[in-house]
């Protein structure tokens, strides 16, 4: 599988890379889907503190523990579960960073991780403080580098103008295409990666589209538009091809993009996913197909 640099650190990422959230606590289940992705070529596997309770940082580990040198490890911060793991609340503090990644470090039975995300992030939080607990990190050889997990253009600006982040993991889809306007040239033009995150849309930008439609839509998009959209989109585009070869090919097409991160809950999902992350870019054309057919102007017109 094609590897791309991830910012402006040493870190070369596989163009697909395992959203862990999926994998469940059956750590039997679990591994099968981390040794599969291993098997297609996979080197990058994210991960969360906040996610199963902090269960699926161990499962991770324990699963990477005899290729850690040869795998990139992400996790974020930020979230902070309450004594009772009734929800949680957001803790973007100095101190609150730099006490919850030794518990990272624990969790996932290494050393050191390569990319630490903070995992959300306003624009009224302490963000020099943050910078400061990351470079400290880094310093203090706990992280390799970090980053930021955030959709919000100003958040976003305030991080790569004042620090040394190295990505940026935000949604990203044929059906949210928020960032493509701002936010994608932006991190382009300073040298900033993204990582995309629901590149399938919950399921809308595979060969069961239909099966996934719901009566409350998807973003912007009502249910009455994904039932026009999406037909057109894999009518269009499809061919002989997956409805998931075009979403994830899409998604890969932008130049800012690293790595693409989808989920899986099978070891069959993470090679079909390989199998389309290794199939044919897409045109200049298809592209640009994608993009009049998913505008609003053109899909309220065939209402």
């Amino acid at each position: 599988m094609n590897k791309r640099k991830l910012g402006n650190s040493e870190l070369w990422v596989s163009e697909l890379g395992l959203g862990c959230m999926s994998i469940g606590t059956e750590e039997k289940g679990a591994r099968a889907i981390i040794e599969a992705a291993l098997e297609e070529g996979i080197n990058y596997f994210d991960t969360a503190d906040l996610y199963d309770f902090g269960e699926n940082e161990k499962i991770v580990g324990t699963a990477l523990k005899e290729v850690r040198d040869k795998v990139i490890i992400a996790s974020k911060v930020g979230n902070r579960w309450k004594s009772d793991k009734s929800g949680w609340s957001w803790d973007p503090s100095k101190s609150y960073i730099k006490e919850a990644v030794k518990q990272s470090l624990k969790r996932l039975g290494t050393d050191y991780i390569d990319l630490y995300q903070l995992h959300g992030g306003t624009i009224e939080d302490e963000i020099d403080d943050v910078i400061e607990a990351f470079e400290e990190l880094k310093a203090e050889g706990l992280i390799r580098y970090y980053g930021l997990s955030s959709i919000r253009p100003n958040v976003i600006r305030e991080y790569v103008q004042k620090s040394q982040t190295v990505s940026v993991m935000m949604q990203y889809s044929i059906l949210d295409r928020r960032a493509e306007e701002e936010t994608l040239p932006f991190l382009h033009e300073h040298g900033v990666s993204v990582v995309t995150r629901g590149p399938l849309a919950k399921g809308l930008l595979t060969d069961k589209i239909l099966e996934k439609v719901s009566q409350k839509g998807y973003q912007d998009y009502s249910q009455e538009e994904l039932l026009i959209v999406l037909p057109a989109l894999k009518d269009k585009l499809a061919g002989d091809r997956s409805f998931t070869e075009i979403a994830l090919q899409y998604n890969l097409a932008h130049p800012a993009v690293a790595s693409v991160i989808a989920g899986a809950s099978s070891p069959e999902q993470v090679r079909a996913n390989a199998r389309a992350i290794n199939s044919l870019s897409l045109t200049e054309a298809e592209i640009a197909l994608i993009k009049t057919i998913s505008k609003t102007t053109l899909y309220k017109e065939h209402r």
